[in-house]
């Protein structure tokens, strides 16, 4: 089996709506929001553009013909419904040019649409320009993946000159730069050292949805590596520690994000943006695009709603919405030195 269908077969295999870190958050209950749902606006900036939803369709695949129709069908509900959308790994194609048309359907169907291409931390400042060109891309996504390529069989073993690569792309590309985890979560080590490198919009993708420790063990013949599959900070852990540098920056979380109610805790937790991968791609699958552009409605209505039961208008204000922890992710904060009661008497 194609390694693309293979990783796409198994993340729907492993794939379920579970319980996360999310639920360790609870709001404070404003009894008296003094608005009405009509108020509410839901545009947010990362970028340096305005996009009319706090949230897009995060990198997920392309590279055979099983994947362009699942990009196919992505890009169909990106379109519908303006959002931002970032293929898979365009690698792939830039090494076999009989594959690019699994990531090139993306802009067919989307021609004037926001396009993010991707490609993983050791690529260069070359590769990194072929890739924003194969899609006419309007922006470009760096994957960030050690756990996963340490995992994989067939998995890179050497990752001394990441951070240098990236600081090259970011200086010398002219579109903008998103640099992403795959699902483990960043520490505000890792955040602050892609500032350093000019890093100015961050996907912290925390441990939560797609685990790739588990889908590549599950390549492995012996299959050895399973105390991976939990490995790394979960997204709300991966916010909290990423609001602990100073610098401004487009923070973006993805990792697990399941419904409208993940989103807005991630914004009320700093986030601009969030990615949503597992449950659109679980979603477009099983009802095609007009279950996802029906999922993405439904989302949008729902984040209104929580905005006015909180007293909220906008986005910029969400961080005034106070928040309390519980369980491990309080615990997080107590081993992290991180100040929970700037979160709690916000």
């Amino acid at each position: 089996m194609n390694r693309k269908d293979e990783h796409a077969a198994l993340a729907m295999d492993f794939y379920r709506e579970s319980g996360n870190d999310f639920d360790l958050i609870r709001l404070v209950h404003n009894s008296f929001p003094e608005m009405s749902v009509a108020e509410t606006s839901l545009t947010t900036e990362i970028l340096d553009r305005e996009f009319p939803l706090p949230f897009f369709i995060n990198a997920m695949t392309g590279g055979s013909e099983k994947t362009k129709e699942y990009n196919r069908q992505l890009a169909e509900v990106a379109k519908e419904c303006d959002l931002m959308m970032a293929t898979g790994s365009v690698s792939a194609a830039l090494k076999d040019p009989s594959v690019a048309d699994s990531f090139t359907v993306v802009r067919q169907v989307n021609p004037n649409g926001f396009i993010a291409s991707n490609i993983g931390a050791g690529s260069n400042l070359e590769q990194a320009q072929r890739a924003v060109d194969l899609l006419e891309a309007n922006a470009l996504q760096i994957h960030v993946n050690v756990a996963q390529e340490l995992v994989m069989p067939e998995g890179d073993r050497d990752f001394s000159q990441w951070l240098a690569k990236i600081e090259t792309i970011v200086r010398h590309l002219p579109v903008p730069v998103i640099v992403k985890e795959v699902g483990f979560g960043m520490s505000r080590k890792m955040v602050q050292q892609l500032v350093d490198c000019g890093v100015t919009a961050i996907d912290i993708s925390g441990r939560g949805g797609t685990s790739f420790t588990r889908i590549e063990n599950a390549r492995r013949p012996q299959q050895e590596l399973a105390y991976l599959t939990n490995f790394g900070q979960s997204t709300p852990e991966a916010l909290l520690e990423a609001l602990e540098v100073p610098q401004i920056f487009d923070l973006i979380a993805s990792g697990g994000i399941q419904n409208a109610y993940d989103i807005y805790k991630a914004l009320v937790l700093g986030a601009r943006s969030c990615g949503v991968s597992g449950k659109m791609l679980h979603t477009v699958i099983n009802g095609g695009p007009e279950a996802g552009i029906r999922l993405v409605e439904d989302w949008s209505k729902e984040l209104r709603l929580l905005m006015t039961l909180t007293g909220q208008r906008n986005l910029k204000d969400l961080r005034e919405v106070p928040v309390t922890f519980s369980g491990s992710l309080l615990e997080w904060c107590f081993n992290r030195e991180i100040d929970i009661k700037k979160y709690s008497l916000r």
